[in-house]
């Protein structure tokens, strides 16, 4: 269908003998459909994203969901009172929130005086940390363990010469203190992708104001630099602790599944040789699903408030 446009001569003297109001009406008639096209067209390239997303996000949540609450093939609770009576899953989640506390707060504290620094120095140097950090932030799982082990296990390269210098006499990195360490190496490089670009909200003009009226560099930034960025510092920790307690790969490969935390406690439930409760791996999810999401809805909350985001 086309659009009718009419002419000078058609609406003064209709060829089928029709009157001028018809050939008008008829005229102004327009094809809505290419108009609701444009509109739909948007949706239509998100289809297989959002297909992808209901079975591989959506749906894995509620049959993880669904299934936490039966037991022996009837609906109940039984297995969050499992969980709450039971010390050793209980540990597991005291020792991911531990570990997952340690490595955001020290991977937050590094992150924050590179991102301080970075921003001083040349634009070549920068780019080159930045795009470094892009890919160490990748660098994680089975690969990253591997490495740990070889610069840091018992007979490690780095272990052995600090032995050697009398710096240590025992460091065992399948400890709390090992898993520590690597959660603090990926924790370093995602925190500073994550505060590089609240740093943006930092002009150089407060600090050359704060030198005019006699305050140093420590005044200005524990009285302008950290309250402006403290929503942008306490987002990041947030998503650091939410990235620690769900880690799993790196956790597994140097522990082989040894060290009790939540998320091998799962897999163990799921694939171990012994006892496979699937029912149970599904309430200790949903609770840290809940765990998670809370923390996401603080950061949200957090952002909002941001010196950064209201510019």
């Amino acid at each position: 269908m086309s659009e009718l446009i009419p002419t000078a001569s058609s609406a003064k003297k209709p060829s089928n003998g029709a009157s001028v109001s018809t050939v008008q009406v008829t005229a102004r008639f327009k094809p809505q459909y290419k108009s609701h096209y444009k509109h739909w067209r948007p949706a239509l390239l998100l289809l297989p994203f959002s297909v992808v997303f209901f079975f591989f996000q959506l749906a894995p949540m509620i049959w993880v969901f669904v299934n936490s609450f039966i037991y022996d093939e009837s609906w109940s609770v039984e297995h969050y009172h499992e969980i709450f009576d039971s010390d050793f899953l209980l540990q597991s989640f005291g020792n991911s929130m531990s570990i997952a506390m340690w490595s955001s707060v020290v991977g937050l504290a590094i992150a924050t005086v590179g991102v301080a620094s970075l921003r001083r120095v040349d634009c070549k140097i920068r780019d080159w940390v930045v795009a470094f950090t892009n890919m160490a932030s990748n660098f994680s799982g089975v690969p990253l363990a591997f490495a740990f082990v070889i610069i840091l296990g018992f007979n490690g390269a780095i272990t052995l010469l600090l032995k050697q210098w009398g710096w240590i006499d025992d460091f065992n990195l399948y400890s709390k203190t090992g898993l520590t360490f690597i959660y603090i190496y990926f924790q370093i490089p995602l925190a500073m992708l994550l505060l590089y670009p609240a740093f943006d909200a930092l002009r150089d003009d407060w600090e050359e104001a704060a030198a005019l009226l006699g305050a140093n560099k420590w005044r200005y930034w524990l009285h302008i630099a950290l309250p402006v960025l403290s929503p942008a510092l306490l987002g990041t920790l947030i998503i650091l602790i939410a990235n620690a307690m769900g880690a799993y790969a790196s956790a597994y490969a140097l522990t082989t599944g040894n060290y009790n935390l939540v998320t091998i406690r799962i897999a163990s439930l799921v694939s171990g040789d012994l006892f496979l409760e699937p029912n149970l791996a599904a309430a200790l999810s949903v609770l840290l699903m809940i765990i998670l999401g809370f923390v996401t809805a603080i950061n949200q909350w957090l952002l909002k408030r941001s010196y950064h985001a209201k510019r």
